[in-house]
């Protein structure tokens, strides 16, 4: 079946193309506006922040020194040819770590019942007064802005040395992150299924039970698993100021510079977040199929 092409005259082809060309152009000269602004805020930054990149250059032979010597035993060789003295400490190791271990859950399960109850009334679709939305979300911003190593650093403080100041911490910094993140997939909720709860006479915690909560109950648990993996690196770190777990160890080993039992800790906390990677990724999986992987 034969075919035509329509062609239009002269003057219509070149200001068509007079326009393309400008847009062109235009796009371009965008483009090479918005590169320059962001080497220019790049620069700024840098001086701000004293990045040197002399100092840099200079200094790190220092930083792969000091990983060759976390490598070393004190007898000189390499770690891996001795695993028993390299993991000397493995009993005292493990029990330390599976304090960690036990905070991050502990912290985790309060922070995300705290969320739960929470976040329907941060959420833009679901906040019963505008007021009570501005107040909850600013609540929410505060716990999950002060870095979890203040809170941990106050509760040493008023509670001592130990464990209990690291799951305070986490669960406060734990509830504004989640109370956030469930906020987002209550906001991405259907809401015709609320509507038609609420056409029978149900109230707000109906709807909620019936209407919102199916939708987002595989969200939920799989941000809720995200997290414990991300507080069990946190409660690592949160040892550094006495809220117990491993990095209590790692930041004595550390300061008195025993170089093999800092690697060893180290190897441990990496393994022990990767089983856990591993571990939340196949439950999700398990629970929720797809949609708890994404």
């Amino acid at each position: 079946m034969a075919s035509t092409v329509s062609i239009l005259p002269q003057v219509q082809l070149a200001a068509l193309n007079e326009t393309y060309r400008k847009a062109v152009v235009q796009r371009r000269l965008r483009s090479a506006l918005a590169a320059a602004v962001f080497l220019a805020v790049l620069v700024v930054a840098a001086v701000g922040a004293e990045v040197n990149l002399r100092t840099l250059f200079t200094y790190f032979g220092n930083f792969v020194s000091y990983f060759d010597r976390i490598l070393k035993l004190d007898s000189g060789a390499r770690v891996w040819t001795d695993f028993g003295d390299w993991f000397w400490g493995w009993d005292k190791w493990l029990r330390m770590l599976g304090e960690t271990i036990l905070a991050s859950y502990v912290g985790t399960l309060i922070g995300a019942v705290a969320a739960f109850a929470l976040n329907f009334l941060a959420a833009e679709n679901t906040s019963p007064a505008p007021w009570l939305r501005f107040v909850v979300r600013r609540l929410l911003e505060f716990a999950r802005s002060v870095p979890s190593i203040v809170f941990a650093l106050v509760f040493v403080i008023a509670f001592g040395l130990g464990p209990m100041a690291g799951v305070l911490a986490i669960a406060i910094h734990s509830t504004g992150a989640l109370g956030k993140l469930f906020s987002e997939v209550v906001e991405n909720a259907d809401m015709r299924p609320v509507e038609g709860v609420q056409s029978t006479g149900a109230g707000w915690l109906s709807c909620m039970r019936f209407a919102v909560l199916p939708q987002v109950i595989a969200g939920y648990a799989s941000y809720t698993l995200l997290r414990f993996e991300i507080n069990v690196r946190e409660a690592s770190v949160l040892g550094f100021v006495g809220a117990g777990g491993i990095g209590q160890e790692l930041v004595v080993a550390i300061r008195k510079f025993y170089y093999s039992d800092v690697s060893a800790i180290l190897v441990m906390i990496v393994v022990t977040v990767f089983c856990i990677d591993i571990s939340t990724g196949w439950l999700r999986s398990r629970l929720f199929g797809r949609e708890g992987r994404a």
